[in-house]
């Protein structure tokens, strides 16, 4: 089985890159992808569970894996929301898979979403984390814009194992990510 062309690229150059950079004196110190979480918040859930379910089987087109449905966690009468309601999806990549939808993410669909400038490069949580929102689902090439019969967005996080944000936003860089000049 092969391995992803990411996780061949972050072996052989950059952790090289990095390791100059920021002068690591051992390669375990480098900072790595640990996993990309992709979130799906749907309030409109509540009226119709079905949409719920259209969502679901876009993020596994998506990811390539089989979200996990998230309930609600209180109740709050102003959005009718009842505790353990569902009202979401998320599905956690690592390893290969996770490569492989970094890799579709920076060079598939990115480039096909409407007026793109770059990613914003504020959205760093101060460990080496970072998040980033999309609006619309449909530009991933795995789905059919034809068929698809909601448009929703989506949330994706990006764990890394860096310490601060400058590490992980030259990681994220280095493996191509077109974050705002």
């Amino acid at each position: 089985m092969a391995e992803a062309r990411l996780y061949t690229l972050y072996k052989e150059e950059i952790v090289e890159k990095l390791t100059k950079e920021f002068k690591y004196e051992n390669v375990m110190g480098v900072p790595k992808l640990k996993k990309i979480v992709i979130n799906v918040g749907y309030g409109d859930a509540i009226n119709d569970a079905k949409t719920l379910d259209v969502i679901t089987e876009n993020i596994g087109i998506i990811s390539g894996q089989k979200p996990v449905k998230t309930k609600a966690k209180k109740s709050v009468s102003n959005f009718k929301l009842r505790d353990g309601q569902e009202i979401g999806c998320k599905v956690t990549l690592r390893g290969k898979i996770m490569f492989e939808f970094l890799d579709r993410l920076v060079n598939l669909a990115l480039p096909r979403t409407r007026d793109f400038q770059g990613v914003p490069n504020k959205s760093f949580d101060g460990h080496g984390n970072y998040t980033m929102g999309i609006k619309e689902h449909t530009i991933f090439p795995e789905i059919d814009i034809d068929k698809a019969k909601k448009i929703h967005g989506m949330d994706i996080s990006f764990v890394t194992s860096a310490t601060t944000d400058e590490e992980a936003y030259t990681l994220l860089k280095h493996f191509g990510m077109p974050f705002k000049k």
